[in-house]
């Protein structure tokens, strides 16, 4: 299956998925609280097929990408007025309706609307604890000190005067980081100088990196700015040479070592492809260990896919993966580590909303549809269990949170309401909270027409067009 048929493939799953728990806690919640539930759809528009059981109609829709449930009552509903006996007819003593969401008190109203956004942080727990428990692979880099293995040319880290054989030992507040630190703290500072402390020689020396905010934000990582981590400690080891290509004409063979490429010594195979791209096609003088014996040799790259539709020097060979870890966590541990990280992830979801406010970010960054479908693609498309649950757990604390921000139509915004009520003690008119709920709607149309165009504008076949 093609990336993109993968990523769209596993988009809509992922999504579907999400929405399905969200829009579940308000049904759940809602029928606790005795609600008639008349809609539970996945997608938006036309309905495309389900089935209608006691008073609920559950179905699929046209548009996919989203969901909702319908209360009766809910957004000015009609809000039937019924007799003592539930007759409509009946000239008797008029009540509301016991299943209009209306009807409810303000309390249980503001339950059934933190529902949604309540699973999703449920979900996100569930899949990492699971995840924990089951089998964590842990770079073991990502934990060490922030040992710099290649700098690479005319980047932000080079520009900065950082090179290869420093350690990092302040980044921004963090003193004596570990690599993911760095990375972290690297992508909620895009485009803002960091103060950063390195030792070379023994001397501490204090630098200031520009991060750059690439025009793709989906991309960046630490080799947007040009900093490779030293993965490990030894040398590249060869796994398997791939036929016909420069190394299997060198004679490379599986269980090589890699010692040194020009002379120098690098300790993963994205230093040494990034060292590639930087000599731009000239020959590589390698010195290799196998066995007792030490060898040189001379190879010519080619400029080839490099297997996520770019292209690059290679010479054609799979190393063995960087050393790691692997956990599995009794369910108390597991369940802490989940609680660590999403509640890490949740404070940086939340620190870059704040920055996009005070304007310390650019709106840009934000990916819609389109970025979540390269994201999930390149997820499930990696080898593993940990890159698919962890993006789904972020992306379930990124819905959880939108969800809760305090604008009318969200979650948030129909509790702040209901806060409102709960203050002054009587309802709002029903008219004016239906014209805050219609501004609302064109906001959140205009917001997602602006992240779909920039989700579009990112695609590499608009970049070539850009001078």
């Amino acid at each position: 299956m093609s990336f993109v048929a993968t990523s769209i493939v596993s988009t809509l799953i992922v999504l579907g998925i999400m929405v399905l728990v969200h829009e579940f806690g308000h049904f759940a919640v809602a029928k606790l609280c005795g609600v008639r539930v008349e809609v539970f759809s996945i997608g938006f528009g036309k309905r495309l097929f389900g089935f209608t059981h006691g008073d609920t109609d559950y179905r699929l829709s046209l548009l996919p990408l989203g969901g909702y449930v319908k209360m009766a009552g809910e957004l000015g509903g009609d809000g039937m007025m019924l007799d003592a006996t539930g007759n409509p007819d009946s000239p008797g003593v008029m009540t509301q309706d016991p299943g209009d969401l209306n009807s409810k008190p303000r309390w249980q109203r503001i339950l059934i609307a933190a529902a949604g956004p309540f699973s999703n942080f449920m979900l996100a727990l569930f899949l990492m604890t699971g995840f924990y428990m089951m089998h964590n692979e842990v770079e073991l880099y990502r934990s060490q000190p922030g040992d710099v293995d290649l700098v690479t040319k005319g980047s932000a880290a080079a520009q900065a005067g950082i090179q290869a054989g420093d350690r990092i030992t302040r980044f921004e507040s963090v003193q004596n980081p570990t690599w993911e630190q760095i990375s972290l703290r690297s992508a909620i500072n895009m485009g803002q100088p960091v103060a950063v402390t390195v030792e070379r020689n023994g001397k501490s020396i204090p630098l200031t990196l520009n991060i750059r905010n690439p025009r793709n934000s989906d991309d960046f990582d630490l080799e947007t700015l040009g900093l490779i981590p030293k993965m490990q400690p030894t040398p590249v080891t060869v796994e398997y040479v791939e036929n016909d290509m420069p190394a299997a004409r060198a004679g490379i063979q599986a269980g090589d070592k890699i010692v040194s490429i020009d002379g120098r010594e690098l300790h993963s195979v994205v230093a040494f492809a990034r060292f590639l791209q930087d000599q731009d096609g000239q020959p590589a003088h390698l010195t290799i260990q196998r066995g007792n014996q030490t060898l040189q040799k001379t190879i010519q790259p080619v400029l080839t896919d490099v297997g996520d539709g770019t292209r690059g020097y290679r010479i054609g060979f799979k190393p063995q993966e960087p050393p790691f870890q692997v956990q599995q966590m009794p369910l108390p541990a597991a369940l802490r580590q989940s609680v660590k990280f999403n509640a890490k992830n949740s404070s940086l979801i939340l620190e870059v909303l704040r920055r996009m406010l005070t304007r310390h970010m650019a709106i840009q960054n934000l990916s819609g549809p389109i970025g979540i479908a390269r994201e999930t693609g390149s997820a499930v498309s990696q080898p593993g269990w940990q890159p698919i649950i962890g993006l789904m757990a972020i992306i379930s604390l990124n819905l959880g949170i939108f969800n809760l921000l305090p604008i009318p139509i969200l979650d948030g915004g129909v509790i702040l309401l209901l806060l409102i009520e709960e203050l002054i003690r009587r309802d709002l008119n029903q008219r004016f909270k239906e014209r805050i709920y219609q501004a609302a709607f064109v906001g959140l149309l205009i917001f997602f027409a602006f992240v779909m165009f920039n989700d579009i504008s990112k695609l590499s076949l608009f970049s070539k067009l850009k001078p």
